[in-house]
């Protein structure tokens, strides 16, 4: 098996990266080239190695408090956040104010009451030490992970690279994860969180908050962004799924081409002071853990791999991103920190990819303490470096510097690999202009935080939130109507921002979020005050774990509901990310299921309103609402958006990014295998494998109808239009407004190969377009689709596209095409 398997690997490398030719990424700029080997050869060999090392800047500083008062909820719920027993937690409630002080020390957490006065400020001695004696490239993270004000950052990052171009006259190149706008700075314009975007299946969405983004990162003098993440979604037990563009290939694949271009704008050989570094993550196969939980190993087929988890990356890269960084975990066995076949033959040589590879957080050191590849940090240095990492973000020590120097000093790491690695640094940081101007000043970005982009954040929420029933009509809820307004997510900004939202897990952070509106605050705006009743029923413990909730008052909201004429519930999650989201039970609460049901029995309509990060289990509840509506995770204007959308003052055109399923039992992707359903066999017994699903991926509702037709391949008139695997296929369909009101639509284009030489999935998307149409008007579609681009990955793991027949579809429209011979790449 190990022989087989290794033999498929080493037919993928050899086959290329997709069913087209490679080509460089971005073409090499000559005079830039040679600025590049210039300051090379000049550099020592711990400059070099300084270049590849990345710190957290809570080394280089620490919060300085007046009069701390510690707060104990915030104690438990840090505490708890971060793994800790509930012995721990316990035993930490026991002690003194001073005793909790000094055993968190040093890790710049917020433990302490609001009215206490807190300012983070840098250890100039310790930041000049570890520039003037360790050379440190790069530096990340907010301080305390908590955003901080433009005025700030300016200090922090001004102060960094003064002493960076004092001793070594190379810029240092800043990191955030500023994920979906800028996470870490305080006043700045948060959009929808990634899986909204892909949700609306409309790219310029992707291309604006990227852009808005690059621009208010630059005024907070961060170059360089750890986004866009276009890891598949495709287990919804995974705890990002809601960082991805859901689970399909092809969405991923062209939402991160926009990201990229909005981010880095048109020129990624030479970056405007309004753009910045994307760093496209996690390289790859992160969102598919065997166990659905964060950061565990991943078995997918290497055809699968190559096919769809690897189409995202390829797509970005080509698009020109300037640096990766890399999946936590292992794929198959063989973490990918340790892969040379990943890092260097896939992305640097099959792509002619010259672009920079980090480490995700401490992974080098994984390789040895979690992963048991390597017997120690040092070999593990050794295994990462030579595997193709470039930069290590190595956040709190700097003993990466001494074991990469031993190991080079020994020849167990060329000296070549290291002038390779740091060649690619300098080419980010001079891409970037940051040789010439290292800072970016906050008055020259006078629009950060501006309204139009508040404007342009709310239309985006408008487009995202995804309506999967209506029955009766219940929607829009017409002014004048009493609203109780129930569930837990109902009063909170935190579960409409979700994760990485001023702070790494989205919470404490309400006192950052006080000028945007609660859905509690948004309805009270469109409907009047007098008309909504408040009566949560169930609440979320702000001092537990995201999943912990207070006792239930459930009978309180059934009493709410005497006197109203519709209920609108809230529920769903509270925030997370990464390991702290973990879970267990992909069933909605108990609680919040009880609630809904409690309500059900008044008789009134319920308006069922999810707003989570990936879908939960409700399949007993459903159908006890006579309308659902997904927000997902919309952000700052979140709300807004969905009281425009439930009045009717927008329409919705949102459809579903993922597969959400029905049963704990049944989690599956819309291109599923066509032998993953099967009907029931005659024989000796019944067999049989049906797929169930709550909703289906690209299902979404809205208060207009449209009508598909004339769907037609390179002008046929209705026969079946042949093609060989060098065409390209035009395809086109008319899409028609049949309701009363104006709206959009996401025309998706998919293909079906009904007979291959591996299982053939049921159908892929192919191509997408968002159209808008007022009634009655029509628009004809057009999409171009390559034949490469029917391709699939072969048994040899090579790109095939075989001869043979082909269903195309799109709305209720279908028409065959036949490749007239077979091509393998």
């Amino acid at each position: 098996m190990k022989k087989i398997l290794l033999s498929v690997l080493v037919a993928m490398g050899a086959a290329g990266v997709s069913a087209q030719s490679a080509r460089p990424a971005i073409a090499k700029d000559a005079n830039l080239e040679k600025k590049i080997e210039k300051t090379l050869s000049k550099m020592t060999l711990d400059e070099k190695i300084g270049q590849m090392l990345e710190l957290n800047i809570d080394n280089m500083g620490s919060m300085t408090i007046a009069n701390p008062k510690v707060d104990r909820t915030k104690v438990k719920s840090v505490m708890m956040q971060y793994g800790a027993s509930a012995k721990d937690v316990d035993a930490a409630m026991k002690l003194s104010d001073k005793e909790i002080m000094e055993k968190f020390k040093g890790f710049n957490l917020d433990i302490f009451t609001d009215d206490t006065k807190r300012k983070w400020t840098i250890n100039e001695a310790m930041l000049d030490t570890l520039i003037s004696k360790w050379k440190i490239g790069s530096i990340l993270n907010a301080p305390a992970t908590r955003a901080a004000s433009v005025e700030d950052w300016q200090q922090y990052i001004g102060k960094i690279q003064q002493l960076s171009m004092k001793y070594l006259g190379i810029p240092c190149i800043y990191g955030l994860d500023n994920n979906h706008g800028v996470t870490y700075v305080q006043g700045g314009t948060l959009f929808p969180q990634p899986i909204n975007i892909a949700a609306s299946f409309n790219t310029d969405l992707a291309y604006e908050g990227a852009k808005i983004c690059a621009y208010e990162s630059r005024a907070a003098n961060c170059p360089w962004v750890y986004n866009p993440t276009i890891d598949l979604g495709r287990d919804p037990r995974w705890p990002r799924i809601w960082e991805s563009y859901g689970e399909d290939a092809i969405v991923n694949a062209r939402m991160a081409e926009a990201a990229v271009h909005g981010y880095q704008g048109d020129d990624n050989n030479h970056l405007s002071p309004t753009n910045v570094a994307t760093s496209i993550k996690h390289y790859f196969c992160y969102g598919a853990p065997f166990s659905g939980k964060d950061r565990t190993p991943a078995y997918v087929s290497p055809l699968m791999l190559r096919e769809k988890y690897f189409e995202p990356f390829r797509a970005a890269v080509m698009a020109g991103t300037l640096t990766i960084m890399v999946n936590s975990a292992s794929i198959n066995g063989v973490p990918v920190h340790a892969s040379y076949e990943y890092l260097t033959k896939w992305l640097k040589e099959d792509l002619q990819w010259d672009g920079m590879i980090v480490t995700d957080w401490a992974d080098i050191n994984n390789l040895f303490s979690r992963e048991h590849v390597a017997k120690d940090k040092k070999d593990a240095i050794r295994i990462a470096i030579n595997a193709g990492i470039d930069m290590s973000m190595d956040p709190y020590s700097v003993d990466f510097c001494i074991l990469l120097k031993e190991l080079v000093n020994e020849g167990k790491v060329s000296m070549e690999r290291i002038d390779d690695a740091v060649r690619r640094i300098l080419r980010v940081k001079y891409r970037l202009g940051l040789f010439e101007h290292p800072n970016t000043l906050a008055k020259d970005y006078p629009l950060f935080g501006c309204d139009e982009f508040a404007q342009k954040a709310l239309a985006a929420a408008e487009e995202a939130e995804v309506l999967l029933k209506n029955q009766d009509n219940t929607l829009p809820i017409a002014k004048g109507k009493k609203i109780l307004l129930t569930g837990p997510n109902a009063n909170q900004m935190r579960c409409l921002n979700g994760g990485w939202s001023y702070t790494w897990q989205g919470s404490n952070a309400e006192d950052l979020a006080e000028k945007y509106n609660t859905i509690y605050e948004a309805l009270c705006n469109k409907y009047g005050k007098e008309n909504v009743i408040l009566e949560q029923g169930v609440k979320y413990n702000e001092n537990g774990k995201y999943w912990d909730e207070l006792e239930p008052e459930i009978d309180k909201a059934v009493a709410a509901a005497k006197d109203v004429d519709i209920i609108v519930a809230c529920i769903g999650e509270n925030s997370y990310t990464e390991t702290p989201g973990n879970l267990t039970d992909l069933n909605l609460s108990e609680n919040q299921r009880n609630l809904v049901k409690a309500l059900a029995e008044t008789g009134k309509p319920i308006v069922m309103v999810l707003n989570e990060g990936r879908p939960r289990l409700i399949a007993d509840i459903e159908p006890l609402a006579k309308a659902v509506v997904d927000i997902l995770l919309p952000s700052s204007y979140g709300a807004d958006a969905l009281a425009n959308l439930l009045a009717g003052d927008a329409n919705f055109s949102a459809k579903m990014p993922y597969t959400y399923p029905k049963e704990i039992n049944s989690l599956i992707n819309y291109d599923y295998k066509v032998s993953e359903e099967v009907g029931t066999m005659a024989g000796a017994y019944d067999y049989d494998a049906k797929v169930v699903q709550q909703w289906p991926f690209g299902f979404g509702l809205s208060y207009t109808t449209y009508e598909y037709s004339n769907l037609c391949v390179n002008k046929g008139n209705g026969g079946v239009v042949s093609f060989g695997p060098e065409d390209e296929l035009t395809v086109t369909v008319d899409v028609k407004n049949t309701g009363e009101r104006a709206g959009k639509e996401a025309v998706l284009l998919y293909s079906s190969d009904l007979m291959a030489s591996v299982v053939p999935d049921c159908r892929r998307l192919r191509a997408f377009k968002k159209i808008e149409l007022q009634p009655g008007e029509t628009k004809t579609v057009t999409f171009n689709v390559k034949a490469s681009e029917l391709a699939f990955v072969g048994q040899d793991g090579r790109w095939t596209v075989e001869e043979g027949e082909f269903v195309l579809t799109c709305g209720n429209q279908a028409a065959k095409i036949n490749c007239t011979e077979t091509k393998v790449w």
